[in-house]
């Protein structure tokens, strides 16, 4: 009895002992759970050293990588590329510890992806677009640009998606691929920009001191470029008001400042200089008839 339970074990796999002896059966349990935790503690150190270790290269990196001068958009979507292929590394090390062969896994793994490929077509294409955006550049991180129908800061291109945020703090993250498909508007992408502005005057009022208060107005604010030189222009006859286009240029940083300050000003001297602003209003006219006779 004793032979034949060894060698029906043995022709499973496993040692040919006595299972019918607690003693031995103890001693092989004991022997058996020793090695699985050993090799889960290994696994686990594994994982949690490397994971640290990919952090360490990663870093290293993004340090000798800014002593390049690279752009910030490239050089972020280079370590995070680095940082998923080394932690897959570490992955694979991981679970070849617990005694996993891993050359069948990485055939399995193979297939699989295969499969997840095609399941995750549109993750793909993400990927693909974060390649585009970094190779081409129509953005990069610091850039202010509407896309997707969102507008915001650009923080970061990551491999699947950007991350932006929106004047009023907002973080928003956008899919790569909705970003490249479309219209891309990068507001900050040159150093000056212009300001476009209409005001209106009354019909009564005159027009070449609108004129001279405008300009003065655009003279006296030193954020405003001279070249190119600001523009100003009667552009149209309105229902109530004569109205002027005021184009002045700046830099891309002073735009909102240039923007509030110059309509400020302009509403302050024309109060001083008895220019009225037209605004909608209505004339409602009451006539009286008598009893009839």
């Amino acid at each position: 009895m004793e032979n034949e339970a060894a060698s029906t074990a043995a022709q499973i796999g496993l040692p040919a002992i006595d299972y019918t002896n607690p003693d031995q059966l103890l001693v092989l349990v004991t022997e058996q759970g020793t090695d699985i935790g050993m090799k889960i503690i290994a696994a686990v150190a594994i994982f949690l050293i490397g994971r640290w270790v990919a952090k360490l290269v990663t870093n290293a990196v993004r340090k000798a990588l800014q002593k390049t001068e690279m752009e910030d958009t490239l050089e972020r979507f280079l370590c995070n590329i680095l940082n998923a292929l080394l932690m897959v590394v570490v992955l694979i090390a991981a679970i070849g510890a617990l005694g996993v062969q891993t050359t069948s896994l990485l055939a399995v793994l193979g297939a699989a992806g295969l499969a997840v490929g095609l399941a995750l077509q549109g993750s793909l294409s993400n990927f693909a677009a974060g390649v585009l955006i970094v190779m081409f550049r129509p953005y990069k991180v610091g850039d202010f640009i509407e896309a997707a129908g969102v507008a915001g800061t650009v923080e970061e291109v990551q491999i699947f998606t950007t991350v932006m945020k929106t004047p009023d703090n907002k973080k928003i993250i956008v899919p790569n691929s909705q970003i490249m498909d479309g219209i891309i508007t990068n507001v900050t992408a040159n150093e000056i920009r212009r300001v476009d502005l209409v005001f209106g005057i009354g019909y009564g009022d005159d027009i070449d001191k609108a004129y001279k208060v405008l300009n003065d107005v655009l003279a006296s604010d030193p954020r405003i470029l001279k070249d190119p030189a600001p523009a100003i222009a009667l552009n149209s006859l309105g229902d109530s008001s004569v109205n002027f286009n005021v184009r002045p240029w700046c830099k891309k940083e002073d735009y909102w400042d240039v923007y509030n300050g110059v309509t400020e000003q302009v509403k302050r001297k024309f109060d001083t200089a008895g220019i009225s602003i037209p605004f909608p209003q209505r004339d409602v006219h009451v006539y009286q008839h008598g009893p009839a006779n």
